[in-house]
């Protein structure tokens, strides 16, 4: 079975910081590139960050580079967004997606449950 299990959102005031972790279980975690996204109330989902399996060549949007850092753990099996300077415009609900390619095939999709993140005053 394949699981996606967020964790570590919160309220936080503006300018704080969050880390939200991701367990993922039920697949080959390091030949997976991982991605969060997040979707605000009455917004699109959003592409925040990337990082591939190697855990190179990071990508991040341009309203989170310089404060976000994605990172991953492949022997925890664990991705990691590290939030900092926080903004109330970063208030979302936060998901985790794992992508594993495969030969002769599509790739597979995974999504976590979602973790709301608020920053308020």
């Amino acid at each position: 079975q394949v699981q996606l299990v967020e964790s570590g959102g919160g309220l936080v005031q503006p300018g704080g910081s969050l880390r939200l972790s991701c367990a993922a279980s039920g697949f080959t975690f390091s030949n997976s590139f991982m991605s969060w996204y997040r979707q605000a109330p009455g917004k699109e989902r959003e592409l925040v960050a990337v990082i591939p399996s190697t855990g190179g060549s990071t990508n991040y949007a341009d309203s989170v580079r310089g404060r976000f850092i994605i990172s991953r753990d492949n022997a925890k099996n664990t991705v990691y967004l590290q939030m900092n300077s926080l903004k109330p415009e970063d208030t979302a609900v936060y998901y985790c997606q794992a992508v594993l390619f495969v030969v002769s095939a599509p790739p597979y999709e995974y999504w976590g449950q979602g973790t709301q993140v608020t920053v308020s005053s």
